[in-house]
C-alpha cells in the first residue's frame, strides 16, 4: 500500500498535479528537535537546483509542518508534513488518456483503477511523492543521531564521469540512467531479523519505493557469484566485528555486523525521453507515433542520491526503535 515501517510507520499521499502531497509519520518519539529549517538542505538536493539534465519544473518545497510538533520539538503524535503544488501544467497530459506513454504506470493505472485515477504528472505514480519521503527521511536522521549516511551518484549513462554522461544524452536528445552507491557508517551489531526483515530485504523494500529504481545489490552484489568463498569471505580482525574485507557490505546472516553498510541501486533512464516512441492509441486500436509531452528529466538519477538516503534512514529509525535503541529525547 502506501505505508512502511513497524513502530516508525511512514504513509504517503497525494498526486503530482493535484493541490498537495504529503506524509504522515507515526510512532516518532516525542522530543526530536524539527523546525523548516532543518528540511532545507536535503529539499534542495531533491530538486536539483536546475542542474543540466534535470527537469525545469521548479517547486518551492516548503514543508508545513502540521501537527506532532509544538515549540519546534516533536510531541510524539502523528507528524504531518505538507507541501503545496504550484508549478502544474496539466494540459500537457491530456493525450495521456488516449496513448499511456511507453515505461509509465499510464496503463496499468488505468487498468487497476477502472479510469479513475489522476493522470496529470503521472499521479500518485510520480516521483514528486519523492519530496515525501525525503521529508521522512530528514526525521529519521535526527532520530539515527551519529549515524552517517551518504548516497554518492557514480555513474551516468555508462560514465564515471557525470557530466560526460549528461552530455552524451543531451547530444542524443534522449534520458539516460545512473548507478547510486551508499555507504553507512556507525551502525551497531545485530539490526535487522533474519529471513524476511533481514536488513537487505528492509532496505530493498524502501529503496524499490522510488521510481525508476530497477536494481540493488549489497557488498560485492552479483560479483560474489564469480568468487571463491575463501575469497569472498570477509576475516574477523577484531573485537568489535571489524573485518580485513567487506565483500558482505556490513551485513551477515540479515543483521549489521558493525563494518560499513554498502549497497548499489541502478536508476532506469527516464521513461519521458525526447525521442519520438510507439504506444497503443487505446481508442483506435492501433499503435501510432508520438512524442512525450511535459517537463521532465534526461536523467532521474542526478537527483536520487538524496532519496537513497532519506529511505535508508526511514529503515534504521524503525529498526533501532525496534530495538529500543532510540528513545525519548528530554
Amino acid at each position: 500500500m502506501n505505508s512502511f515501517g513497524r513502530i516508525f510507520r511512514v504513509q504517503i499521499f497525494g498526486e503530482s498535479h493535484g493541490e498537495l502531497v504529503g506524509v504522515l509519520i507515526d510512532g516518532c518519539p516525542a522530543g526530536i528537535p524539527l523546525n523548516p529549517t532543518l528540511f532545507q538542505e536535503d529539499l534542495a538536493r531533491r530538486r536539483g537546483g536546475q542542474q543540466k539534465g534535470t527537469t525545469p519544473r521548479v517547486e518551492e518545497d516548503a514543508p508545513l509542518l502540521k501537527t506532532g510538533v509544538f515549540a519546534e520539538k516533536t510531541t510524539g503524535a502523528p507528524l504531518a508534513i505538507l507541501f503545496e503544488n504550484k508549478n502544474t501544467r496539466s494540459s500537457d497530459y491530456e493525450k495521456i488518456r488516449q496513448i499511456p506513454r511507453p515505461g509509465h504506470a499510464d496503463f496499468v493505472a488505468h487498468q487497476k483503477f477502472g479510469g479513475f485515477e489522476d493522470y496529470r504528472g503521472g499521479g500518485h505514480f510520480s516521483g514528486r511523492l519523492t519530496a515525501c519521503l525525503v521529508a521522512a527521511g530528514v526525521v529519521a536522521k535526527q532520530l539515527v543521531g551519529s549515524i552517517e549516511i551518504t548516497a554518492t551518484l557514480m555513474e551516468v549513462g555508462g560514465e564515471n564521469s557525470i557530466e560526460k554522461g549528461i552530455d552524451k544524452a543531451i547530444a542524443q536528445q534522449d534520458s539516460v540512467g545512473g548507478i547510486v552507491e551508499c555507504v553507512v557508517k556507525g551502525l551497531p551489531i545485530g539490526l535487522g531479523e533474519p529471513f524476511f526483515d533481514s536488513v537487505e530485504s528492509l532496505l530493498a523494500h524502501a529503496i524499490f519505493s522510488i521510481p525508476s529504481i530497477r536494481g540493488i545489490e549489497f557488498g560485492t552484489g552479483f560479483a560474489a557469484a564469480r568468487m571463491f568463498g575463501s575469497e569472498h569471505n570477509d576475516s574477523i580482525i577484531a573485537t568489535d566485528g571489524t573485518t580485513a574485507t567487506n565483500h558482505a557490505g556490513g551485513v551477515v546472516g540479515g543483521l549489521t555486523n558493525g563494518n560499513e553498510l554498502k549497497f548499489r541501486v541502478a536508476i532506469k533512464p527516464t521513461s519521458s525521453t525526447p525521442q519520438q516512441q510507439k504506444s497503443l492509441n487505446t481508442v483506435t486500436g492501433e499503435q501510432e507515433v508520438f512524442l512525450v509531452k511535459g517537463r521532465h528529466d534526461l536523467c532521474i538519477a542526478l537527483r536520487v542520491p538524496v532519496v537513497v538516503e532519506a529511505v535508508t534512514a526511514i529503515v534504521l529509525a524503525d529498526l533501532l526503535l525496534l530495538e529500543q535503541k532510540i528513545t525519548r529525547v528530554n
